[in-house]
């Protein structure tokens, strides 16, 4: 059984920073990717970032480059989601996402991924 759970949310001022955490437990953890994705009020669910397991490429939605920035520990089983300068359109649920297939590139299709986690809520306050 694969189970994802983010923690890190929370409220934070614009300018501000904030860490999520992703611990995946189940899987091979060798292979595929991990990303996360959000969900803003009344808007679908958008890729944020992805990282490939096994050599660390990464991939980055237009809108948070040079902001955010994912990480692995392959020790910990964790992904990590570094949120600097947040801005009011940050403000969404955020969902951490893993599959075991290797992609190639790390993909922004949600569609690629297989599990989910339960999300957890980022709010930046202006």
């Amino acid at each position: 059984q694969v189970q994802l759970v983010e923690s890190g949310g929370g409220l934070v001022q614009v300018g501000g920073s904030l860490r999520l955490s992703c611990a995946i437990s189940g899987g091979a953890f060798s292979t595929g990717a991990a990303g996360w994705f959000r969900q803003a009020p009344g808007k679908g669910r958008e890729f944020v970032v992805a990282i490939n397991w096994n050599d660390e490429r990464t991939a980055r939605a237009t809108s948070v480059k040079d902001r955010f920035t994912i990480s692995r520990d392959n020790a910990k089983n964790t992904v990590y989601l570094q949120m600097d300068s947040l801005k009011p359109e940050d403000t969404a649920i955020y969902y951490c996402a893993r599959t075991f297939s290797s992609l190639g590139s790390p993909s922004p299709d949600p569609a690629k991924y297989d599990y989910w986690g339960q999300g957890t809520q980022v709010t930046v306050s202006s």
